[in-house]
């Protein structure tokens, strides 16, 4: 597989009338199938595809369920997914239901159903907090990525939980999804890798091997 136009980077991270998030529902709309054929790879293989550039994350703040948007920049960098994502073949592909993942994944593939399951982590009473402001266990645990659980929100079981059962729910095959930061940073964190993504990047991990093969920036 090749990815275009892409260098390598580390860093500290059909459904039809897509509604607003939904609380406590999971998926909307039927899974995408794409391509003449089916995937052959035996177990799964997902493409992780983080959200592009919103103003929480350009301005160092924290967003989980908040629903922020796609700035200028982040569209352009959603956009210019989609050469990079043209002529692969999904088994399924999937989106968070929060804005900014199903507007990255209008630009960057079109429209697909989604699920909450793929939302980042419920920051509770830290939603849009600075990240320069946060007590230092919230920053060590998140650093880490190893017992932080936010006041009134998620704690990092919590989202393990709901992510690995959207996981465990995929059929063997291809998938693409479009989701978060901190789900990707969890995904790797199971396969021993646990940097941060950069906006609008794809990594590739073979789950049934629980090997990292690919990330760009």
């Amino acid at each position: 597989m090749q990815l275009r136009g892409v260098t390598i980077l580390l860093q500290c991270s059909l459904g039809i009338g897509v509604g607003k998030p939904h609380q406590g529902g999971r998926r909307q709309g039927s899974p995408a199938c794409y391509g003449e054929r089916m995937s052959t790879t035996a177990g799964k293989e997902l493409w992780l595809v983080r959200h592009g550039q919103t103003t929480r994350n350009r301005d160092r703040e924290l967003a989980g369920w908040d629903d922020v948007f796609l700035t200028p920049e982040g569209e352009v960098q959603a956009a210019a997914l989609r050469p990079q994502l043209d002529g692969q073949v999904f088994t399924q592909v999937w989106a968070s239901d929060l804005s900014r993942a199903v507007r990255t994944a209008e630009l960057g593939w079109g429209v697909v159903p989604t699920d909450a399951r793929l939302r980042e982590i419920n920051f509770g009473d830290l939603e849009g907090k600075p990240w320069e402001t946060l007590d230092p266990e919230h920053k060590d645990a998140l650093l880490k990525f190893e017992g932080f659980m936010a006041p009134n929100g998620e704690s990092l079981l919590q989202l393990e939980a709901r992510v690995l059962s959207f996981v465990e729910d995929l059929p063997l095959g291809r998938h693409l999804l479009f989701t978060h930061g901190g789900v990707i940073r969890l995904l790797c964190h199971r396969l021993g890798q646990s940097e941060f993504v950069q906006p609008a990047t794809i990594t590739i991990v073979d789950w049934h091997a629980r090997k990292l093969l690919r990330r760009s920036a």
